[in-house]
């Protein structure tokens, strides 16, 4: 396993700002601890909540940024919706955004392969009016965004041993 390390003025800084905040300490770290790239390798080097940390900061950025037409399109779909993401959210007490992947993740078996192809910026944009159904899922994302990245942050703040050392 890596070593991944906080520093804790880092961490108290953060506390101060935001819970978005708090969390991009330890989603940096993480980064930082791999050489700033998620491969087949570094995902053996990170523990079941690291990689979960990072799982959940590329949905949040791209969700928040496009929605999970974007996120698909954007090659992510098979990260997110293969990997337990779902299921350990779920053990980590987040319920609301666990049943919002699964329910992502059926449609995304029924739309990956149109929306994963190659388009242009037109076509992509195109792509959003093509697939409403995700218009609700997104809807509940950006809505309780605020929440669960507040109960991420707690998750973490409880169990920081699993994220992280501080120094």
């Amino acid at each position: 396993m890596k070593e991944v390390i906080v520093k804790d003025a880092d961490l108290q800084q953060a506390a101060m700002e935001s819970m978005d905040a708090f969390v991009n300490v330890f989603v940096k770290a993480i980064y930082d601890a791999i050489g700033g790239e998620i491969t087949a390798e570094t995902m053996g080097e990170l523990n079941a909540d690291q990689m979960t940390l990072l799982a959940w900061d590329i949905l949040h950025q791209e969700v928040m940024d496009g929605g999970f037409v974007q996120l698909i399109h954007n090659g992510y779909g098979s990260f997110i919706f293969k990997n337990p993401l779902a299921k350990v959210l779920r053990l980590w007490d987040m319920r609301g955004p666990s049943k919002l992947i699964y329910d992502a993740h059926t449609l995304w078996l029924k739309h990956r392969e149109e929306i994963e192809k190659e388009c242009s910026d037109e076509e992509f944009m195109a792509l959003f009016e093509q697939f409403p159904d995700f218009d609700n899922l997104d809807d509940q994302f950006v809505e309780n965004e605020e929440e669960w990245v507040d109960d991420i942050a707690h998750y973490i703040d409880d169990h920081l041993e699993n994220f992280a050392t501080i120094k």
